[in-house]
């Protein structure tokens, strides 16, 4: 009885990978957006993490309360940060059938 074709093994390997780098690719080519207040303030994320564009409405900056504008930017940062991983993940499902490998995105 013969082993697994270890070069067909091999080969699907790299085919996989190939598709994944694509997938990334891809996913750096996407933008998504989140907004905090109400839309007072609205960063833009790409699907590579990578913070675009914040957009800060002016009724946000109030001299008096810096503490409101630092945190309505922290907010849209951070969902903005999640929907970017969360646009990785979708890109990479599409690759992997669903299939969770460890370490990638």
């Amino acid at each position: 009885m013969a082993g697994p074709d270890m070069n067909a093994m091999l080969r699907q390997a790299q085919v996989m990978q190939q598709k994944m780098m694509k997938a990334q690719e891809e996913a750096k080519q996407k933008t998504i957006e989140a907004s905090a207040g109400g839309g007072m303030v609205t960063v833009v994320f790409s699907g590579g993490l990578e913070l675009r564009a914040i957009k800060i409405d002016a009724q946000a900056i109030d001299p008096k309360d810096p503490g409101m504008l630092q945190d309505l930017v922290l907010a849209a940062v951070n969902l903005g940060l999640q929907k970017a991983q969360e646009l990785q993940a979708n890109e990479l499902k599409s690759v992997t059938g669903g299939l969770s490998i460890p370490g990638l995105f």
